[in-house]
């Protein structure tokens, strides 16, 4: 699990970098949100960056698009594309939009605008590979503050309904959104007991530790419905001047902040 860690310590620098380089916001989510994409991108998707479009392959799919560089950044390293490519982040004409787009780089599986629809998306892809007794598993990381919408509790009683056992939503649970406190805003805990009465597994984590979720990631794997983890996370994670500030999700670093980001990471 080292090499992970390791891994992650990259990726997040390299979105320091990327967020000061190209003048792109929403830094603090896409940094809670890396050790989760670690995990599934190096030990648990059936992937192949070579053949990013193979039948077979497991759908990661990312709900809180505003964390798209977040995604960007792990393909780069997991070997979808080049790193330099990821410089072009928010530029005019860039596939590497602030939100997945239509145009979308290499591995990436669907669009995310509006948010809060991704998991009814996923759940239609899921069904389709049901009837077509294809394997494939899906992977659907979803923010807290989405949670506000009501179409993912629509999506969670339509995949409980089908029992979809090849469905896996993961909320990154970093307690906070746009406008503020996730759970001032809405009612959200108990969030296990809510999905639980919806019709799904359970499982909440450390959303920060590799081992942890490896584990839950694998128990998943053997549960026959739907299985949803709650990975409490802290926005910001890993560079101590934006853990658990909001002001995080818009700010952009100046260079002097991505240089200390580095030293915090380990990186010199």
């Amino acid at each position: 699990m080292n090499k992970l860690i390791k891994i992650s310590a990259k990726i997040r620098h390299t979105l320091c970098d990327i967020s000061y380089t190209t003048k792109t916001p929403h830094l603090g989510s896409s940094l809670s949100c890396i050790d989760i994409l670690t995990v599934l991108y190096w030990k648990i998707l059936n992937i192949n960056p070579n053949k990013a479009n193979m039948d077979e392959r497991d759908y990661f799919i990312l709900s809180k698009g505003h964390a798209a560089s977040a995604l960007y950044t792990t393909l780069a390293y997991r070997g979808f594309f080049d790193i330099e490519d990821l410089y072009q982040h928010g530029q005019t004409d860039s596939v590497f939009e602030e939100h997945p787009g239509a145009n979308s780089p290499k591995g990436v599986e669907a669009v995310s605008g509006s948010l809060g629809h991704a998991l009814s998306l996923a759940t239609g892809m899921a069904l389709a590979c049901k009837i077509k007794k294809q394997d494939n598993q899906f992977y659907v990381l979803m923010g807290d503050g989405e949670l506000n919408e009501g179409t993912i509790w629509e999506a969670a009683m339509f995949a409980a309904g089908k029992k979809l056992n090849n469905i896996v939503a993961i909320i990154d649970f970093n307690k906070l959104q746009g406008t503020g406190i996730s759970c001032e805003i809405m009612h959200l805990e108990p969030l296990e007991g809510k999905w639980a009465a919806f019709g799904w597994h359970t499982i909440r984590v450390d959303g920060h530790d590799i081992k942890a979720l490896n584990a839950a990631f694998l128990e998943a794997k053997a549960i026959n419905k739907p299985v949803c983890i709650v990975a409490d996370t802290i926005k910001g994670k890993g560079i101590s001047f934006m853990e658990n500030d909001n002001n995080w999700h818009y700010r952009i670093p100046t260079q002097d902040e991505v240089e200390k980001a580095k030293q915090e990471l380990g990186l010199q």
